[in-house]
């Protein structure tokens, strides 16, 4: 996280409340936006931003949306899409802040997936309610690759350096 810029995001998932709140106070020193990974009651406790995966339901989602509704600009809401309509008609009901489309490209993180590719992916983004930040196989050599439509890239492991 201490290389990240100032105003990036960092989604939280699958960590214990100890280190859950480590994160946190570090993402705020830092003045990066924290997302927590499925759980709307975390998020709220933390005044995170709640990122909703794909494929699982979160935890606590009607409370962290009465939330969001009452305090708005405050509370960030972003969502896993994967290219299918479900989850583009999730996000119309919803209305996140920002979706993450992936694979865009063949990723380490899910061996074997098929990627989107840049033409597939744009069309996609085009579709999509919300603006889309690339997702999979990101690594610095590829980053000229990514569509010029993406509103930012995100990788798990991919840009460490």
């Amino acid at each position: 996280m201490q290389r990240l810029p100032r105003g990036a995001g960092v989604v939280a998932r699958g960590l214990t409340p100890v280190l859950l709140g480590e994160v946190a106070r570090l993402a705020r020193q830092r003045g990066l936006t924290l997302l927590v990974a499925g759980d709307g009651r975390a998020a709220l406790a933390l005044r995170a931003g709640l990122h909703m995966p794909d494929r699982r339901e979160s935890a606590a989602l009607l409370p962290f949306l009465l939330a969001r509704r009452t305090a708005p600009g405050r509370l960030a809401l972003s969502m896993a899409a994967h290219g299918g309509q479900r989850g583009a008609a999730r996000a119309r009901r919803l209305k996140p802040d920002c979706l993450f489309l992936s694979p865009l490209f063949p990723t380490r993180s899910h061996p074997g997936a098929p990627a989107l590719g840049a033409l597939r992916w744009a069309r996609l983004a085009r579709g999509l309610p919300a603006p889309c930040m690339a997702l999979g196989g990101i690594t610095p050599a590829r980053l000229g690759a990514v569509p010029r439509s993406a509103a930012g890239v995100a990788a798990i492991g991919g840009l460490a350096l």
